[in-house]
């Protein structure tokens, strides 16, 4: 369950950073509101996932690795951002490493 915890922990994490260009410089209510949240709830799940044994570094690695893929894929298809084949190349060796760090952990 602690691994549920930490993934839900970077979807929530992808969403705050994805609302922050919304927010206009803090200035949007709406925007700001779903960040605070989006930012809360991301917190609240990597909580969860270290309570529930997974180690502080490993669970920060994976919360980090899936909030910066999440949000860079979501910056290609939603907003133009490049795709080089570099690029997405090391998204992936980043997907990797994040699963490899799920198969190496001892709970």
């Amino acid at each position: 369950m602690a691994w549920l915890y930490l993934i839900a922990a970077g979807v929530f994490e992808v969403a705050a950073t994805t609302v922050y260009r919304y927010t206009d410089g803090l200035t949007r209510p709406g925007p700001v509101v779903l960040l605070a949240l989006s930012g809360i709830a991301s917190l609240y799940f990597l909580h969860r996932a270290v309570a529930g044994s997974i180690p502080v570094g490993t669970a920060y690695a994976v919360w980090t690795g899936v909030g910066a893929a999440g949000t860079a894929l979501l910056g290609v298809m939603l907003y133009g951002e490049p795709a080089t084949a570099a690029r997405l190349a090391f998204l992936a060796l980043l997907v990797v490493a994040i699963v490899g760090l799920q198969l190496v952990s001892h709970h």
